[in-house]
């Protein structure tokens, strides 16, 4: 790092950003997670040396082990490219791995009903994918829908979930054309919980929000989190988000697992990608620090 940046030469400094953390104008708080002494029975989610291959021969993602556990919020943090999405795409079997294998509760995704696997996790992206022709309570209602749920049942759960992601119940009845950016993305988490799922893919889902917005999201989503006590597997490029979200984060480059550290170990990690991110992630105090210079 460069000499005179905010995380060299000054241990005051570095200590306030850990401890504080002030992330875009918020406090940061470490996501608190104990890791198992023994991480095995309660795997939710293990990828066993991993690799996915494009049929042009292009590698996406090579070599992968890593392991989740049951109720952690791990994030899968890197730049485009760096096989984040591939890997959230293997847990729910919309990609095949090209060898190796991953492992649901214990059971290799190929031995799975594909469709008894998608039901059984939650599944948010940016774009949010609701379906535009339909209102939002039957957004939410698809899956609780296929697994059979009565008309009553479905119309309080969707009820009840309104009311967990901050939305009011006379949104129901509108079409996603009809609300804001940030209640889309609500009615998308929304939808995702509707069956209850143990676990929840979030792939980039507050990327396309303004800052506000976002930031508002990333707030209600850990308290949502801890809530309901999921195992929550969440994609970025932003550390920021890492930061506030993440139990551990998994770093990732050019489709391979450099690192898995909590949010501390990140920020004092010597691993080269991970003292970058620090590094242009302090440029930013650095840069709102030197501003009475001028």
């Amino acid at each position: 790092m460069r000499g005179g940046g905010l995380f060299e030469g000054s241990h005051s400094a570095y200590r306030w950003c850990l401890i504080s953390g002030i992330l875009g104008g918020h406090r940061w708080e470490a996501e608190p997670f104990n890791m198992p002494t023994d991480p095995t029975p309660t795997s939710v989610i293990e990828f066993r040396d991993v690799s996915y291959i494009l049929p042009n021969g292009q590698v996406l993602l090579s070599g992968l082990n890593l392991r989740v556990e049951r109720g952690e919020t791990l994030v899968l943090l890197g730049r485009s490219g760096s096989g984040k999405t591939t890997t959230m795409k293997l847990i729910n079997r919309l990609l095949t791995p090209a060898s190796g294998e991953v492992l649901v509760n214990g059971t290799s995704t190929t031995a799975s009903d594909v469709i008894r696997l998608r039901r059984s996790i939650g599944y948010v992206i940016q774009d949010v994918g609701l379906f535009p022709h339909y209102t939002v309570e039957r957004n939410i209602g698809i899956a609780p829908e296929l697994e059979g749920w009565g008309a009553a049942r479905i119309h309080q759960r969707v009820e009840e979930l309104l009311q967990l992601v901050g939305l009011e119940a006379n949104l129901a009845g509108r079409y996603p054309h009809q609300l804001s950016g940030g209640q889309r993305q609500r009615v998308g988490v929304a939808r995702a919980l509707a069956a209850d799922p143990a676990i929840l893919l979030m792939d980039e889902p507050f990327g396309a929000l303004d800052a506000l917005t976002r930031a508002q999201l990333q707030r209600e989503f850990r308290s949502l989190r801890r809530r309901l006590n999921k195992t929550v597997v969440f994609v970025t490029h932003d550390l920021s988000e890492a930061l506030r979200l993440g139990s551990r984060i998994a770093l990732m480059e050019a489709g391979r697992l450099v690192a898995v550290l909590s949010p501390e170990q990140f920020l004092g990690s010597a691993i080269p990608l991970a003292a970058a991110y620090v590094q242009a992630f302090s440029d930013g105090f650095e840069a709102l620090a030197n501003r009475g210079d001028r």
